[in-house]
């Protein structure tokens, strides 16, 4: 493996497994349920109710109206927030959270019973309304909400809305599920991200259920990073692309927050786990050394070898001319580029080196050897949490952010957005 965990960090994320964390929640989980209140609205014990929460207090212009349902249980538990389209973008949050709403999974003798939950649900399908109404990851006036928490009453219209997210939806909450996909001109493997040295967030990320999860800090500014602040579990979903559908990335959203209301007791029944981890605290990135146009020969999820081909360039200007794109090591691309313009220097995919455990991530690949994250086709079959084996994928992030390699040539930010806040979808 590549460089090791700083001691440092390793004690930490130790010390969060050892702590672990109330699987039944807060302290005020274990009191008897009463109205449960949001936005100046109520919701009585074992309903369903659906508020309209303004973005902006304003009596003038639009304040953006979005919608919160709220499903308190009629037994004691956690307050568990669900977020879609922070950034406007992105499709999987509104889709995975829509279906879960829908009568499949909620109401009488389904998997969300309000008569039989313990504690309280809050789903968000789109957060950044404006944002999703023009298309696009950011506010109307070119900030990224999701750099601007905990926000401010009195500063710019982002953070204004940050701001009243953040104390209307998040800080009320004991565990957030926040959905993204990646940005613009590439595609995720479904992966969670999660501070493992936070207790909760690590119960959290395990509990979701799949293979890969990414050990980082949230961004400055991230609803993520102020909510492990505040001793608020929180866990990032990301998988698939931004301005796109994909069933087998929802699917996987729904297998998962099913999973962690069961490893909070929420709901009935038992969490599925996967065959393996990859515990991952470092990756490193594929570059082209060429521009002109690409042409990605590997898809997210596949495991490549060191020297493998996984992409060539052409350019049209150079009839003939075709560039490859090497891999630098072995181990699982966890993030391609779809945008095929590209610039010498440019990264095209994102890759977690994998030198120890290579069997077992073998034993979990398809015959196309790539990685069907758990929940994609059903959930898998039972494991108990001492069956699971963990691959430990040591190094460092690239400036510091699991995304800090990606910039502007997969989509341009708005004006008044710095390539910095780019970093992390």
């Amino acid at each position: 493996m590549s460089n090791q965990l700083p001691r440092s960090r390793r004690k930490k994320v130790e010390q969060a497994l050892e702590d672990g964390v109330n699987p039944k929640g807060s302290p005020r989980s274990k009191k008897k349920p009463k109205i449960h209140r949001f936005a100046r609205s109520r919701v009585k014990v074992g309903t369903m109710r659906t508020i309209r929460f303004p973005l902006l207090e304003t009596e003038m212009g639009d304040p953006w109206p979005v919608r919160v349902t709220v499903i308190h249980g009629s037994k004691p538990g956690p307050v568990l927030t669900l977020l879609g389209a922070v950034h406007g973008d992105e499709l999987i949050g509104p889709m995975a959270l829509t279906h879960l709403l829908g009568t499949q999974f909620c109401g009488p003798d389904r998997p969300i019973d309000p008569e039989n939950l313990a504690g309280t649900i809050r789903i968000v399908p789109v957060v950044n309304l404006p944002g999703y109404r023009m298309r696009s990851r950011y506010f109307p006036d070119g900030r990224d909400l999701n750099r601007e928490s905990p926000g401010s009453s009195k500063g710019n219209t982002t953070s204004r809305v940050a701001q009243r997210v953040f104390k209307n939806i998040i800080k009320g909450s004991d565990y957030v599920v926040d959905v993204h996909t990646a940005a613009r001109g590439r595609t995720n493997l479904p992966q969670i991200r999660a501070d493992l040295a936070d207790p909760a967030s690590n119960l959290m990320a395990r509990a979701f259920g799949i293979e890969v999860i990414l050990d980082s800090l949230g961004p400055r500014g991230s609803f993520r990073r102020s909510a492990n602040e505040m001793d608020i579990g929180y866990v990032t979903y990301e998988g698939g692309g931004a301005n796109a559908s994909d069933a087998g990335a929802v699917q996987v959203v729904l297998y998962g927050i099913l999973n962690i209301m069961r490893s909070l007791s929420m709901i009935s029944g038992n969490p599925s786990r996967p065959q393996a981890r990859l515990l991952a605290h470092g990756s490193q990135w594929i570059r082209a050394d060429e521009g002109g146009l690409l042409d990605m020969r590997t898809p997210a999820g596949r495991f490549v070898e060191e020297g493998e081909i996984v992409a060539t360039i052409t350019d049209p200007e150079r009839p003939g001319a075709i560039a490859t794109v090497i891999s630098p090591v072995q181990g699982l691309l966890i993030c391609t580029a779809t945008n095929p313009y590209v610039n010498s220097g440019a990264p095209v995919g994102h890759i977690l080196p994998i030198h120890r455990g290579r069997k077992t991530v073998e034993s979990m690949l398809n015959e196309d050897r790539i990685l069907v994250p758990s929940g994609t086709d059903g959930d898998p079959p039972w494991r108990e949490e001492t069956e699971v084996d963990e691959i430990q994928v040591e190094g460092e992030w690239f400036e510091g952010s699991v995304d800090g390699g990606w910039h502007s040539e997969h989509g341009p930010p708005m004006p008044q957005v710095s390539a910095e806040e780019e970093a992390e979808s």
